[in-house]
């Protein structure tokens, strides 16, 4: 039997891949947005930049914006009852409609 994957992307076929018209590199717009402390923010991970990219698990969740670490940020979320620090390049975040 072949040893089963566990890297970082395994079994992410459908969840991180772009739509055909919106491949390639993404607008500068969501690179250069900046962020305000207690802002709420979607995690929406960008395959095509890996750099700050979180874990697929937090893929559609939303935190909040407690810090800023070099170009990245540091979003608050909640996983159940644990509350999770993670430091997320702005290409991964959206501003929170809800």
């Amino acid at each position: 039997m072949v040893k089963k994957s566990h890297g970082y992307r395994a079994r992410t076929r459908s969840l991180l891949r772009k739509k055909p018209r919106r491949r390639g590199l993404s607008p500068l717009s969501t690179v250069l947005r900046e962020y305000e402390i207690g802002q709420r923010v979607d995690i929406i991970i960008d395959p095509s930049f890996h750099k700050g990219m979180p874990h697929k698990r937090y893929h559609g969740r939303t935190g909040i914006v407690i810090g800023k670490r070099g170009r990245a940020f540091i979003v608050e979320v909640t996983l159940g009852k644990a509350l999770r620090n993670l430091v997320i390049r702005p290409e991964h975040l959206r501003p929170s409609r809800g």
